[in-house]
């Protein structure tokens, strides 16, 4: 988040934001009011955390002049509005499908986006070995998920954060995506048998044996 960040490196990031065709250390020091080498202390942290990152270097008739941008992570830091526009999404789908059009169109994109990883990763046949490796992968996608054993020796998943939190409270429909994804990657059918967004600790997935 910015507010972790110096007044200073807050300030540096945000003359990168306005001026992305990037900027040199001289131009950096003028606009912050700070010393040039105060201001490569700020960028070599900055670069290494990829908060910035060197771009191109400008002609200037001598030694080329190295220009500083928005990093990836840099970028990232000012605020986005994904959430709002997925609303505005799935709204004029449910207008235009109905609620269960909605459950459908969703459930059609988690398997087919199941179906994508499952094809990208190693093969293995053991569901329970499936199920780890789809926690690892909802970990690095933000779900902090992790692989259990639930009652009977049933694979079961546990996230503790929903990503779709805000959008899954207004349109219960979303947890179709998460639920059909599951079942694509493993290979079973999967219960869903927690819910963070309704009062859940974790929301938790039971997959269950094809009979």
């Amino acid at each position: 988040m910015m507010e972790t960040l110096g007044g200073r490196q807050q300030d540096l990031l945000r003359l990168l934001l306005e001026n992305k065709a990037g900027m040199t250390v001289d131009e950096l020091s003028l606009g912050l009011q700070i010393t040039r080498n105060a201001v490569r202390q700020h960028l070599a942290g900055m670069e290494r955390d990829g908060l910035v990152a060197q771009s191109v270097t400008r002609p200037t008739g001598g030694r080329p002049e190295q220009l500083y941008v928005l990093g990836e992570k840099g970028r990232e830091l000012f605020p986005r509005h994904y959430s709002w526009f997925s609303q505005l999404l799935i709204e004029s789908l449910r207008n235009e499908t109905g609620t269960a059009g909605l459950s459908e169109r969703l459930a059609e994109m988690g398997r087919s986006v199941g179906d994508q990883l499952r094809a990208q990763g190693p093969a293995a046949d053991d569901p329970a070995q499936r199920a780890a490796a789809l926690a690892r992968l909802m970990t690095d996608l933000g779900y902090h998920a992790r692989a259990t054993e639930g009652a009977g020796g049933v694979p079961t998943i546990e996230a503790s954060n929903c990503v779709f939190h805000h959008l899954a409270a207004q349109y219960p429909e979303v947890c179709q995506f998460d639920l059909a994804l599951l079942a694509a990657f493993v290979g079973t059918p999967v219960e869903h048998q927690e819910c963070v967004v309704r009062g859940g600790q974790v929301c938790r997935f039971g997959f269950k044996p094809r009979r």
